[in-house]
């Protein structure tokens, strides 16, 4: 038992933490929020609601699909950044399977 627990403890530390990026998309111009998602590979963009500036939203943003789950795609979307209102960016969606018709 303590064997595994030491192994367990080592296997641990050796693997890194995944922790991910948290960002506010309107402090920040188009480019650097597309730059900073390209090298960290995903990241959570906030931002305020265009509807209700009261209301904050945030996703989570992907390099490519590799980064996302499967039976999920990398589909384009847009997020507001200090500079633009529409900075393309690549969010995880589920995908859709349609079965033919018989």
């Amino acid at each position: 038992m303590r064997t595994a627990l030491i192994a367990l403890t080592l296997v641990a530390t050796v693997l890194p933490a995944h922790a991910i990026s948290r960002y506010n998309s309107m402090q920040m111009s188009c480019g650097e929020a597309q730059s900073r998602i390209k090298e960290e590979g995903a990241v959570i963009l906030r931002y305020r609601s265009a509807r209700d500036p009261s209301l904050p939203l945030y996703d989570r943003y992907v390099a490519h699909d590799g980064y996302c789950e499967r039976g999920e795609y990398a589909k384009l979307e847009v997020v507001p950044t200090s500079d633009t209102n529409r900075c393309r960016v690549l969010k995880c969606m589920q995908r859709t399977y349609y079965p033919f018709d018989e």
